[in-house]
């Protein structure tokens, strides 16, 4: 469920980024003044030429991994309204089964949408997956043991296709917020394609023998900053762009616990 730059905080990885791309700039502007010093360097406009078909390729590839990420937060969104309402669905149920098993089963389902809450905040996915885990193997038993008791209640069919419809989007969920992430090679193709684009830029300038001492910060910053947002976006439990629990939410006052 980790991605291959979850060991980079979000607060490092754009300063590292900025500090990357001006170190490939530099030593490509050092390369181009070596070979501008030399007998016969080739020209300035064929070096820009490459240059631009690497950022345009650099920018092909951005905006594919941009549109990659960005299409996980809309299917985080559709499949927690899609949990929300399972779990509804399944609370409100357990109406047709016996009075003591009913109790127990909505006091589980309380606590498995708790469950679902906390698998959204740092660190707490491994341990909200296990306790939900935990408790869909304790509704199921129950239910299987009422289908065995009864066999040919047709309401307590509905429960268990409630139940069962819960347990499969559980799978949903998981698979769609945390274990689809944008691919370390897509990762590592997008900053070979960055170093070796920089360096071609920087060493167009140095042929020219021209720095561009504002436009080449500038770019660096801006360029980082769109590596961060794809960043963020592919990190459901780490980024600042995080997904609103407003549907889970309103579904857990929904579900309120019997007056004592």
């Amino acid at each position: 469920m980790t991605g291959a730059l979850d060991a980079i905080p979000l607060s490092l990885l754009l300063p590292l980024t900025i500090a990357m791309v001006l170190a490939c700039i530099e030593l490509g502007f050092r390369l181009g003044r070596h070979r501008a010093a030399i007998a016969d360097p080739e020209k300035e406009s064929s070096a820009g030429a490459m240059a631009s078909a690497s950022l345009a390729l650099l920018a092909f590839l951005l905006a594919f991994t941009f549109s990659f990420a960005a299409s996980r937060v809309e299917a985080r969104r559709l499949v927690l309204v899609e949990e929300a309402n399972a779990i509804g669905t399944t609370y409100l149920r357990t109406s047709v089964l016996p009075a003591a098993e009913r109790e127990a089963a909505r006091t589980w389902l309380r606590e498995y949408t708790d469950a679902r809450l906390s698998a959204v905040q740092p660190g707490g996915l491994d341990e909200a997956v296990r306790r939900s885990v935990e408790i869909q193997g304790r509704l199921w038993e129950q239910a299987a043991g009422l289908a065995e008791a009864a066999p040919g209640s047709i309401m307590l069919g509905l429960y268990l296709e409630a139940l069962n419809a819960m347990i499969d989007v559980h799978t949903t969920r998981l698979t769609e917020g945390a274990r689809v992430r944008v691919p370390g090679v897509v990762w590592a193709v997008l900053y070979g394609l960055t170093i070796l684009a920089m360096i071609e830029m920087g060493y167009q300038m140095g042929l020219g023998g021209r720095r561009r001492t504002l436009a080449t910060p500038a770019f660096a910053l801006a360029f980082s900053t769109v590596i961060l947002l794809i960043a963020d976006l592919d990190r459901a439990q780490q980024g600042s762009i995080r997904q609103s629990q407003e549907a889970m939410l309103e579904l857990r006052q929904s579900m309120a616990e019997p007056a004592r």
